[in-house]
This record gives C-alpha cells, structure tokens and sequence, in this order.
C-alpha cells in the first residue's frame, strides 16, 4: 500500500501534523517508536501542560524566540495562540490562563491534552503504529523513496514528515534520531545542547543548599565581570546546582558561551541598591542590638543559607549585631546583593526540558515547513533550530509548525476532500 502521507514521530508536532493532513482527506500512517504516543507531551509542565502562552501582539511573540523567531511568522499567524486554544477547546478541554499569560488545562492534567489529539486521530482515521522503529529511510533523486522498520517491514508513501523531537527527556525516546537521517540527506544540524535545564555548579557548599527556594531574587550572568543577563524571578538549589525558571531561561546563552568562565550573581534584595541595604541593615542592628550575628542573619536568609553566608562573610556569629563594624557590616552587604557562583555546566539532556539547536532553518521553507533539500520531506517542532523560554512557547512551536506541515502535505496541492465534523 502506498500511503499519501507517512509521518515519523508520535509527539506533539507528528500528532497534529497527522491529524490536520488527514482532516484534509489524505491517507495517512504515523509512526512512533513507543508503546504509546505522547509520552514527552505528559512530562510537560510537571504533568500539568503549558499548551501555549497567550501573548496577543505577533510581534512580541515572534521576539520571544529570538534571533530566529522570524521563521515563526508565517506559522503563528496561520496557527498561533489563539487557534490553538479553541481547537483543544473544541475537542473538550477547558483551559485557563495563569501569571505570565501561561495556558494550562483547566483540570491540570496533561493526560486532558493528549486524549485530545488521540481521538483527533482517531476520527480523522490516522492509521497510528506503535511500537515501530524506524532502521533505515531511502531516498533517490532528492526523494525520499520508503521507510524501512526494524521488523524489515517497508512503508512507502508519496510525501513524508519527519517530527521525531531532539535529545531531552530520553526515556521519552526523545534520542536525536531524526538529525542523524536528515544529516545524511544533506541539510546542516546546527549543533545541539540541552536547553531549558539546571546548571550544576562548582562551589563546594551547593549540595547543603539542596531544597532552598528563593521567591523573588535578581540573578546575573557574568563572564569576566561583563554581565551577559539578568533577571528577577524564582530559583531552587538541586543537589550539584540550581534550577527554577530564571535558570532555565538563561540555560541557553549559557551553553553557547561554555567552555568560557561563567559565573552567577544572586541579589538577594534587587528592591534596593547598595545604600538602601546599608540603610536598612543598621536600623535592623538598632533593634535587634543584643541579638547574636548567627540568630540575626537566620531572620534574612533561608536557614540552610544562613551559616554559609556567615561563614563567607567572615564575622564571628557570636558577635554581637551592635559591635559588628562598618567594614564588617559591608562586607556582609556586598554578599547579599552579590553572592558569587561559579558555573561548572549545564545538566544534561535528562533533566533539559528542550534541546536548541537542530535542522537548519534556511534549509526549510517558513510557509509550509518543508525541505528546501528534499522534495517530498516536511519537518516540524522541537527538531528544527527553534527554542523558546518556558512558558509554553515550545509547544506553541509543535502546534504551529506540525499543523502547517500537515495542512502543506495534504493541502490544496493534492485536492483531497476536507473531512466533515
């Protein structure tokens, strides 16, 4: 059987993508590799998933992504926040917009999301395969010609779509597979890293800090002093690091910049400059005056970070606040507006939510998502050299991008007949 479209990768951006080209009356087979579709799509969000971030101006979402948000343009606009939000609505799930206009489910459960796209499926009458690893993908003359399954079984098809993801989450089965084919037919992978992940960190303390949660601090990237980034928000302390959302941001520009010395800047009271802290310092000393340097510092700091700015600060924690000096009460200043880490590293794909880097986005059309290299090949979401911060805006990438490949696979090119709701 020769199937009109064949599409390789049963996570978000190969659902819908599958889902849209069938709906447009094309005959199509999906192939994931997986006992089940959607494992990566249900770690999302600590299982709650961000389906997308309801940023109103085209612009500033196009910006979120940065230098090479432009690509987007085309896709949001066919298929942006909006449309995304009512087709999930239309196949019964609620959803919400919390803080940083962030859209989640309204039950909280990214099981809500996937059920979704599996009875989109099913009622566009995708021919779904699981369990199908693929060994081999022929091509001839810029075409690709069949897919070969490990079991020896040979999928032939006249279009093809490739969304097999990147490298995070590996026991998604998220493994890089796609780059190595798409290699081999010629495009250029840019160079991948774990993104959106912890950084572990060189300072010897780091694993007594495990657990500590800051609410609203300012952290800097620095490479020799000169400061790369900076942003006010939630961080975490992990058992060789830091995480939390400002960390993540930053994960990116911080493995492009690595192997370079890279340090981290926590400000612990960004309300306030330097004079504003001293100010504020000494007519704390006047009130607790009798109090102990160790029991007045464990009322400004977490109590696992007490003693090691004690201890960094250099003044005797039986002191008493009153007889703390100017020079000593400045140094104490200095490390709660510039407490220095060094940054060994990212974490590795295991615990990276995205992976930047991936196919070459010149070597792909914007308008329809495929090949510029192969005439009948499609590619879409996390495999493409797009990467967003947190927030929703990488799925947004798999919603856009998987639709517009499979609304371009088996659009109006091939005349099929739309599927009737």
């Amino acid at each position: 059987m020769i199937y009109d479209i064949a599409i390789i990768g049963g996570g978000p951006a190969g659902m819908m993508a599958a889902g849209r080209s069938a709906e447009l009356g094309a005959n199509v087979i999906l192939l994931e590799k997986n006992k089940d579709l959607g494992l990566k799509l249900l770690m999302t969000g600590n299982g709650r998933c961000n389906i997308t971030n309801l940023i109103e101006d085209p612009r500033k979402l196009v910006q979120a992504y940065g230098a090479n948000g432009k690509f987007l343009f085309s896709a949001l606009s066919k298929f942006g926040p909006r449309e995304v939000i009512e087709f999930f609505n239309q196949r019964g799930v609620r959803t919400k917009v919390e803080d940083n206009n962030r859209v989640f489910t309204a039950s909280d459960k990214a099981a809500d999301v996937l059920r979704a796209l599996v009875n989109y499926l099913k009622y566009t009458r995708v021919q779904v395969r699981t369990g199908a690893r693929v060994k081999e993908i022929t091509s001839l003359d810029n075409k690709i010609e069949k897919i070969i399954l490990a079991n020896g079984e040979e999928i032939v098809a006249n279009k093809f779509i490739i969304t097999t993801g990147g490298k995070s989450y590996p026991l998604s089965g998220s493994t890089g597979d796609g780059y190595k084919w798409l290699k081999d037919f010629g495009h250029e992978i840019v160079p991948t890293l774990p993104a959106l992940t912890s950084l572990v960190l060189k300072d010897k303390f780091i694993p007594e800090l495990e657990g500590v949660s800051l609410a609203r601090v300012q952290i800097s990237l620095l490479r020799d002093k000169k400061n790369l980034f900076s942003g006010i928000g939630e961080t975490v302390f992990t058992r060789d690091g830091i995480s939390g959302p400002l960390i993540l941001n930053m994960s990116n520009l911080i493995g492009r910049e690595l192997p370079a010395k890279l340090k981290l800047q926590i400000d612990f009271y960004p309300d306030l400059d330097l004079s504003g802290l001293d100010k504020k310092i000494q007519k704390d000393f006047q009130v607790d005056k009798n109090k102990s340097f160790k029991n007045f510092i464990a009322k400004l700091l977490a109590p696992k970070l007490a003693p090691i700015i004690i201890k960094l600060s250099g003044i005797d924690p039986e002191k008493k606040v009153n007889q703390v000096s100017g020079e000593e009460r400045r140094m104490l200043i200095r490390l709660l507006k510039e407490f220095g880490l060094e940054i060994y590293g990212l974490a590795g794909y295991e615990r990276a939510m995205l992976t930047s880097g991936g196919v070459k986005l010149s070597e792909v059309d914007p308008k329809t998502m495929k090949s510029k290299l192969i005439d009948n090949l499609y590619l879409a979401g996390e495999m493409l050299d797009l990467a967003g911060p947190t927030g929703g805006f990488n799925l947004q990438v798999s919603w856009s991008t998987g639709y517009i490949a499979g609304e371009s696979a088996a659009g109006l090119d091939l005349g099929f007949s739309p599927v009737k709701w």
